[in-house]
């Protein structure tokens, strides 16, 4: 099988490197990511910008890996109109730093790059975990839950979307399948406003506070009780 592993936190992010590596396991490896941060990117591409595309090293052996100076959507379009002859059979992206539930799935860049896969017609698995903490359960559940999603056969028309908790991997509680994005935000914000003169004010994001309880049967649930979440995200347009 053949492997294109993407993200959003770019290429120099602990996140890539561990789903590379683990990713190994299922076939050959392709790793085609930003050269910066591009978080919260949702699905945007560049339109008006050349884009430089640069081989990268990378600590994975037998990776072949490439930064582009563009989106993480775009990393999916270098990666299979510039880098690639033949094209990947699925895409993994990820691992992200910060959960993507919720109403917060709309603006990952993660879950933007796994859509833009589907338009090739290459189905595509996102992977997320807590925000500042360890990929440890990542690590530990990895194969037995891509294994068990590789089981079901994924379609074009929809991106799985893989929540690991924050917690260690002798406290997980479970894994939770079929969840649904919860109606809210995991990562609650909050603004400080400066105001600068008449016409300007100055914001500042701070506080950014954790969504304590959510529906019964969605993703923050699942994850509020220490349980790996696993549900899918349907395409508005396939």
């Amino acid at each position: 099988m053949r492997i294109l592993v993407v993200n959003d936190d770019g290429i120099e992010a602990k996140g890539i490197q561990t789903l590379a590596r683990l990713a190994k396991e299922f076939g050959e490896v392709w790793v085609v990511a930003p050269s910066s941060q591009c978080s919260a990117m949702s699905h945007r591409i560049t339109v008006h910008d050349k884009i430089q595309i640069k081989k990268a090293e990378f600590p994975v052996e037998g990776v072949r890996a490439y930064s582009v100076g563009g989106t993480p959507a775009d990393c999916v379009k270098m990666a299979l109109e510039v880098l690639m002859e033949e094209k990947p059979d699925i895409v993994f992206s990820g691992i992200n730093h910060g959960y993507n539930t919720g109403y917060d799935i709309s603006y990952s860049g993660t879950v933007g790059a796994a859509m833009d896969a589907l338009q090739y017609g290459i189905p595509a698995i996102a992977y997320s975990a807590k925000m500042g903490g360890s990929f440890s359960t990542a690590e530990h559940y990895f194969s037995m839950v891509t294994r068990g999603i590789l089981d079901q056969e994924p379609t074009r028309t929809e991106v799985w979307n893989v929540n690991f908790p924050g917690c260690q991997p002798q406290e997980v509680k479970g894994v939770l399948w079929d969840r649904f994005p919860a109606r809210t935000e995991y990562y609650l914000d909050h603004f400080e406003v400066e105001k600068i003169d008449e016409d300007t004010l100055l914001t500042d994001m701070v506080n950014i506070e954790f969504c304590p309880r959510a529906e019964e049967g969605s993703d923050i649930q699942a994850l509020n009780q220490n349980c790996i979440s696993i549900g899918k995200i349907r395409s508005f347009v396939l």
